[in-house]
């Protein structure tokens, strides 16, 4: 019984681990007037950083969150989106210390080490950059932050993309405080 209850408290613990949410940071120009901005088209030279094929996915993400906005890809577009992603590895937070000592008479010593437990992650990076074309510049930008799997099943990344790019636009527009 005590053995089922530790092994369930294991599985709890990785369960809500591997569900950690998307970290989402947002920044933009305070005097913009967000409601201009309708449509939108991708940079020409767009290099995000992935596979070709989570590109493709990402940016179908994308495109629906967009579209859950009220915004329209267009040839003449309000704004144009720069995304660039970067992966990176993070290594492990959990350690376990070994410590040894001893004592006698007036003299003492001791050693500790910590071992790891545990394996880095891989980590991914996306950066999304919403710029006026009209010599407004950068307007609005989100960085998001997440671990990934390169081994996950495509459907897989398409819900993981799905997710990143919903929890990107959530800032979009902003809101005055």
């Amino acid at each position: 019984m005590k053995n089922r209850f530790s092994v369930f408290i294991c599985l709890l613990f990785l369960s809500l681990v591997a569900c950690a949410p998307v970290r989402v940071n947002y920044d933009y120009e305070r005097n913009t007037d967000f409601s201009k901005y309708k449509t939108y088209n991708y940079f020409q030279d767009l290099n995000i950083g992935m596979s070709e094929l989570d590109a493709n996915r990402f940016l179908d993400a994308l495109d629906a969150a967009m579209a859950a906005k009220g915004m329209m890809l267009s040839d003449s577009p309000d704004f144009l989106i720069n995304v660039q992603s970067n992966a990176y590895n993070v290594g492990s937070q959990s350690s376990v210390g070994v410590g040894f000592g001893g004592s006698g008479r007036n003299m003492g010593g001791g050693i500790s080490v910590g071992i790891p437990v545990g394996q880095s992650t891989l980590n991914r990076q996306i950066q999304v950059d919403f710029v006026d074309p009209q010599g407004g510049g950068l307007f609005w930008q989100a960085i998001s932050e997440d671990s990934f799997y390169q081994d996950d099943a495509p459907e897989a990344k398409e819900a993981k993309f799905k997710t990143i790019a919903t929890e990107i636009l959530k800032g979009y527009p902003p809101t005055k405080k």
